[in-house]
This record gives C-alpha cells, sequence and structure tokens, in this order.
C-alpha cells in the first residue's frame, strides 16, 4: 500500500497520475476528495482530512508500506518551524506506530552549508527531515531548488505586461526543475522496495539559469517580449503581507531569497544522477505558453 498526501495539489497530483499506472494500492488524503483526478476515483483508497491530523494520517498509514509525504503551503502559520516540523510530528507518530517502513518527502537543498542555518523555509525543511529521519522509517528526501512551475503565479503579469519578478538578482545563475520531474522521481522511489537508510535525492533540472536567462527563453518561446525585474526586499516583504503572509512566514521567505542570493541553491553538484530531464524551455513550450494563450 502507497499512501499519497497532497494529492490535489501540483506535485503530489503528479506523483498520483504516474502511480496510477502501476498495480500497486494506493490510499490518499484529502481535504476536498471532489478535486481528485477523475481516473483516480473508483482507483484509490480515500481518508477525508488534514494529514496534519493524528487520527487521519492514523487512518491512512494503517497497512502502509510507502508514504509520499509534502507539507502544504501555510501562509499564516505562526512559524516555518510551526508549518514544517509541528505538522509533520503526528505523522511520525504514525509511522512509528503503523510500522511504515519507507518515506519519499519533498524538502530543500543546502544541508551542511552554513547558509541553511538562517534560511526560512530551507532551515525548517531541514529539520522536518531530521524528525521523520528519527522516526525510524527509510527516508528519502528530495531536496529541491526553485520550481519552473513558480513562474505559473505570474502568468497575467507575463501575458499583459510582459514580466516577471523576484527578490533575486537578474544575472545570478541557479538551478530549477520542473515539478513533473520532482514527481517522477518520488514515484519511481516508491515503487522501489529495494532501498533503506536515510538519503537525499536532489532533483537540480538540466542547467543552472539566471533569470534574465529565463526571460530570454520566454521571449523566444512565446514570440513576444518578455523582462524580469528584480524586487527590492522590502517590497517583496509587503507584496506577501498583502497576500495573507503572516510576518513570520513572510520573513521566513525573505530569509530564503537572502541565503539563495549568498549561492544556498549552488552548494550541490550537478551529476548524471542529480540532473533531471526537463529544461526551462521545453517547460516553457509544452506548459508556460498554453497557459499565457489559454
Amino acid at each position: 500500500m502507497i499512501v499519497i498526501t497532497t494529492p490535489t495539489g501540483n506535485i503530489g497530483r503528479q506523483v498520483l497520475l504516474n502511480l496510477l499506472e502501476s498495480r500497486e494500492p494506493i490510499r490518499v488524503i484529502a481535504r476536498d476528495p471532489s478535486r481528485l483526478p477523475p481516473q483516480a476515483r473508483g482507483r484509490v483508497e480515500i481518508v477525508q482530512g488534514s494529514h496534519g491530523a493524528i487520527d487521519v494520517v492514523g487512518r491512512a498509514f494503517a497497512g502502509a508500506d510507502a508514504v509520499f509525504w509534502l507539507v502544504p503551503a501555510d501562509h499564516r502559520a505562526e512559524s516555518a518551524r510551526a508549518a514544517y516540523v509541528d505538522f509533520t510530528r503526528p505523522a511520525c507518530d504514525a509511522f512509528r506506530s503503523h510500522g511504515v517502513k519507507r518515506v519519499v518527502g519533498v524538502s530543500a537543498l543546502g544541508r551542511g552549508t552554513a547558509l541553511a542555518r538562517n534560511a526560512g523555509h530551507v532551515t525548517a525543511s531541514l529539520k522536518m527531515d531530521d524528525l521523520i529521519a528519527g522516526a525510524g522509517v527509510s527516508y528519502r528526501a528530495l531536496t529541491m531548488p526553485s520550481f519552473m512551475d513558480n513562474v505559473l503565479y505570474q502568468v497575467e503579469s507575463i501575458r499583459n505586461q510582459g514580466l516577471f519578478s523576484e527578490a533575486t538578482p537578474g544575472d545570478l545563475e541557479v538551478p530549477t526543475c520542473a515539478t513533473r520531474d520532482i514527481a517522477a522521481v518520488a514515484a519511481e522511489l516508491l515503487l522501489d522496495p529495494s532501498w533503506s537508510g536515510q538519503d537525499s535525492v536532489p532533483v537540480l533540472g538540466p542547467e543552472d539559469l539566471s533569470f534574465n536567462d529565463m526571460a530570454r527563453i520566454m521571449s523566444e518561446v512565446l514570440g513576444k517580449p518578455v523582462r524580469f525585474q528584480e524586487t527590492p526586499v522590502e517590497a517583496f516583504r509587503s507584496r506577501l503581507a498583502g497576500a495573507g503572509y503572516s510576518a513570520p512566514m513572510a520573513q521566513a521567505m525573505v530569509d530564503m531569497m537572502a541565503a539563495k542570493r549568498e549561492g544556498l541553491f549552488n552548494a550541490e553538484p550537478r551529476t548524471p544522477r542529480t540532473a533531471s530531464p526537463t529544461s526551462f524551455r521545453q517547460w516553457c513550450e509544452e506548459v508556460l505558453r498554453p497557459a499565457v494563450y489559454s
């Protein structure tokens, strides 16, 4: 039995769709089962509720061999630690009590670097990894840079103004990956019962790109000028507050961006093992262009 959390989210949904092609029994935890992919209905067992609740994970993990673990975004949390570590505590208790063997989780790059000590969401993600590993399960932390798919949050600005922005210098080259590649790695690990112990699995994409590089590629793929504009830190903080972020969660984002500017996401070397296949140009052709011109 494989259990999938966040099966209606961007990554979890793709993990679920990949696993539907297998013969493995699948159970999902969903707050709103009506949002599940149509092809999953009748194929998966559903436990309704939040996977931060002990009664929900207690029911969901009974008889489970493997779990896909992803913490949902909580912009209003009292702290990044509460959003990641405290949210995960009930699951770790259920991993132990139900004898779950393997867990695949979505985390962040930066372990072993000084920059990760005060990097907001990254720091909290790595503490979450430690908590899961301490539960006695075999664990693979998928360690991530920024997602290509985050560009989709700015589709309207790209469509109407030819502009996208972030609190990062335009010439900083960093790895970026497509969520579909994350989902593919997660599904492969969930279907493979041969691994054990604890380790990280970076998913780095095929190349490092700056936001200026990304703007050039977008312009070429979309057939219209697109430019990148760096957002000053305080303007970025204000934008987050306007979007409903609590002050601690906005600070966690600011701290993560500061560590990113200092090279946090560049510490992991790209190898054949860590380089995922989808290029930013391919992603723009297959995902961004249809979204912009829909």
